[in-house]
This record gives structure tokens, sequence and C-alpha cells, in this order.
């Protein structure tokens, strides 16, 4: 019997499930009565990793073909029921339509692009996988968009290489958001159409300006995801340009977007050369040292269209909680988007100094396997690395909530700097989660809220409960980031 409760553990050997799958089975299981904690989760490096730090102890003979259920129980008398809990969600989660149909489902993507061909294909499967699957979409003639993340930087330049002698367009991988014929794919915000069109090598700085555009009564007709390496030295950019291309021909676009995490150099200069030879206004959003943040973007581009820039809100804290004080230390930044670290990182080592990160502006700033140092750091939850055999933190936020109540812990945290990123996709209700961690916190936090009015999760309501858990909420991710700064430095004058 431990302190916190009767533990168990125990592998199912071959047991596989998608880890969306195994998300809502663990909430389910959750649930009822008698459980403290449930984790139902394939046996991964990062996912043993994780249930070793809420105390479990997984079996050494544990393989990555290993479903791990792992249960705190208020005592042993309930692991019964907890078990046969267990089984009733698999077996909910993992229900088919059996009813006949007249015409059997192919079994296949290339049967499928028979029935269907001319199109886009969405490919949403493991990475290992996701390049042959892409392949057979480019071979059949249709565009192809990447959900998947960790694939091979050599299958990329195939898979790109392959559309752009056909004159296809890749998007991905690990193509987060997209707006194509109106219709918001991945984790696309609830936007109506408009004037902009959006080439984005990021995700989440897409959706930062998709959701600063609305607020500013600005609509976007497409937003073409094109991959985060999309503007490396090795990819060149092969998919901004086509999606350039696409976008220029548009008659209802009468403004271009390219959104991009810092780009190699060399690429960016020729994809400014590119962005001169086009009929269409281009205004480049590229993140790096020196370089106007997505908020600086945005009010740039209504500009450019002849709009006035808002007034961007903040929503105060509602709660008068007095333990909330400026301190000396560190700032800690824990993010769901990468392109939002990045914009942070930016902006924060400018006033700040360095900041280390998994994610790191420079390599010699790299974080430690533990996401931890004694200094200023931010963490990108959604990388490839930590989300190997798990759900982006976009959809499982269990990762990031366990590093945000150690930071909140540690006496050397001065203050704390999140992001909630809403929209078709995204976690149903990411406050219900947040705010009872955030209700205990004894320093300032700051949270960047990524979303529309019309997005499904509710912005109003999600603001709402995150103020009234104590913290300041902001549309803009750069007007966040300084007013985090803002605590960290009144706490070293102090």
């Amino acid at each position: 019997m431990s302190r916190d409760g009767f533990l168990h553990v125990e592998l199912r050997h071959g047991a596989y499930a998608d880890s969306v799958t195994l998300l809502q089975v663990s909430r389910a299981v959750q649930d009822l009565d008698g459980v403290l904690a449930a984790q139902v989760a394939m046996a991964t490096g990062l996912n043993i990793e994780v249930l070793t730090e809420m105390g479990f102890e997984v079996p050494g003979e544990a393989t990555t073909n290993d479903l791990v259920v792992a249960l705190r129980l208020a005592d042993a008398t309930t692991l019964d029921d907890a078990l046969g809990g267990v089984d009733r969600a698999l077996l909910e989660a993992n229900k088919r339509d059996d009813g006949p149909s007249e015409v059997a489902p192919p079994r296949t993507t290339a049967s499928a692009l028979r029935r269907a061909p001319d199109g886009l294909v969405l490919v949403s499967v493991p990475g290992a996988s996701a390049f042959v699957e892409a392949m057979d979409a480019l071979d059949a003639g249709n565009d192809v968009m990447v959900f998947s993340d960790n694939v091979p930087l050599e299958q990329e330049l195939v898979l790109k290489g392959t559309a752009e002698q056909r004159h296809l367009l890749v998007m991905g991988p690990d193509c987060g958001t997209a707006v194509v014929g109106g219709l918001g794919l991945g984790f696309a915000n609830t936007v109506s159409p408009g004037p902009v069109g959006i080439v984005a090598a990021s995700g989440t700085g897409c959706q930062q300006l998709l959701a600063l555009l609305d607020h500013a009564g600005v609509g976007v007709t497409s937003a073409l995801g094109v991959g985060g390496r999309d503007l490396s030295t090795d990819v060149r950019g092969i998919s901004t340009r086509e999606a350039m291309r696409r976008l220029d021909a548009d008659a209802e676009v009468e403004l271009i977007v390219i959104v991009s995490k810092p780009p190699d150099a060399d690429v960016a200069t020729r994809l400014r050369d590119y962005a001169a030879s086009l009929g269409t206004p281009v205004q480049l959003a590229l993140l790096g040292p020196g370089q106007p943040d997505l908020t600086a973007a945005a009010e740039a581009v209504l500009a450019g269209l002849g709009h006035e820039r808002p007034v961007w809100p903040v929503t105060p804290a509602t709660s008068s909680d007095t333990r909330r004080e400026s301190r000396n230390g560190w700032l800690r930044g824990l993010f769901v988007g990468g392109t939002l670290c990045d914009e942070a990182m930016l902006i924060a080592t400018e006033q700040l100094g360095p900041v280390r990160s998994n994610i790191p502006l420079s390599p010699d700033l790299a974080l430690g396997s533990d996401l931890s140092a004694d200094t200023h750091t931010m963490v990108d939850f959604g990388d490839d690395a930590l989300t190997t055999g798990r759900a982006h933190p976009m959809i499982d936020p269990t990762l990031r909530l366990d590093h945000l109540a150690r930071a909140l812990a540690a006496d050397d945290t001065a203050a704390v700097l999140l992001d909630v990123v809403l929209g078709h996709g995204a976690e149903p209700d990411p406050s219900a989660a947040l705010a009872p961690v955030i209700a205990k916190a004894r320093q300032p936090v700051v949270v960047t809220v990524v979303g529309t009015a019309a997005d499904p999760q509710g912005l109003e309501r999600q603001v709402g409960a995150l103020a009234e858990a104590g913290a300041e909420v902001h549309l803009s991710n750069a007007g966040a980031t300084r007013r985090a700064i803002e605590h960290v430095t009144d706490g070293a004058i102090r």
C-alpha cells in the first residue's frame, strides 16, 4: 500500500491501441469510483518514463508492443471493478459498425483512391507508415496532406521531389493545420472566408494568425500548411513555392501571408525573390532574431488591407489572490505549439538573455531529457521526440500538466507562460484540466488562448475559466510573453 493509494500495474502483451483511443480509455477509467489515477498506454520509452515519474513501477520486460494498465486506487478492494472498467472502456472505444453495407469499405489507400480519384488525400497514420500512403496518393494524381509526424527527412524529400515534378502539393509531413475550400483540416480554427491566403510552415503560427485576423474581422480563404521543415536547407521551400503559386492564381486571394518558424537564411532570400515575381502581394511572417513577431505581422496584414489595428484582448485574473507576487527566479514556458514556443524564446532572449529549450534557438542551449535547468526554460511538448507513442499535447495534456505542477511547486519559478490552442481536433475543454492546477499557483501565470469565437471549445468560456483560476489571458502570444517577462523583471528588482 502506497501512501498515495494502492498501486497496480499490469502488462497486456500484443494488445495495441492508438494513443487517442487510450487517452479516452484512461479518462473513462479515472472517472470510476475509487480510482485516483489511471494511465492506459503503450509501453513506449516516453510513456514508461511518465509512469515512473507518477510513481508506478513498470515491469522491465515491457516492450513497445505491450499495453500498460497503471492504476492508483483508494484501496485494493476496488481493483476488480477498476480492471473491469478498463476492459469495458477498451471494448467501447474499439467498437466498429458491423451493420450491412451495399459497398464494402476499401481495405487500402490505393483501392480507396481508385474509387475517388482527384482531390486532396489526408494521411494520418504512424510516421513509419506515412510514406507509402502518401506516395500512393501522389501516384494517383492527388495532392496530399501528411498530418503524421516522425516522418524521416529523406522520405519527405522524395515525396516533395515527386510532387514538384507532377505539379502536385505535399502539405507536411507534420502538417497540423490547414483550411482548404473553406474546410478546416487537422487542428484548424473556425474562421470566415476572406481576402487572405496563408502558406504555413507552422501549425500553431498559422492558428495564431487565424485567431488574430478573425478578431480583427478579416477572413481567410485558404491556409495551406507545408510542414515545419519546408523552409530548411534540405527541403528548400518546395511546397511553399507551389502553395504560393496556387494562391496567386486564386482570384479571391488579395494578400498572401507566409508564416514560419525561423527559416534557413538562403531559403528565405530565395523565397523573397519568388514572392516578388507574383502578381498578388506577399507579406512575410518569418520568425527570427530581429524579425517582427506574429502579432506585428498580423498588424502589417491589416494595414496592407486597409484595416485598422484593433486592441488585442487581455483578460486579467479575476481572483484577488495575494500570493501571486513577482519574485526572483526563472521564467518557465510550457507550450503545446512549437512556433509559439519559438516566438516566446525570441522575445524573451532579447530581454532576459539565453533561454534553454528542447527546441533551442542554438544547439548549446538544448535541455536534457528531464526538460529542466537552473535558468529560463521553454519547452515544446508537441515536439516529435515527445509525441512518439502518445497523442499530441493539444489532445492529451498529461505530460504538460505534470511539468506544470512541478514548475509551480518550485521556489525558483518566477512566472509561468502557457499556451492553449483551440479549434477542431483539439482537446474539447482544455481549461477543465488546467484551471485546477493554475489555481494552486503562488506565481503569476500568463496564458495565450489561441482561438476564435466560433471554435467548438468556446473561446469566451475557456478564457473565463482560466482567468477565474488566477491566470492573465491574452489572445496575442507576443503580448503574453512580454507580460510574463515583466513579472520576472519585477521580481529581480525586488
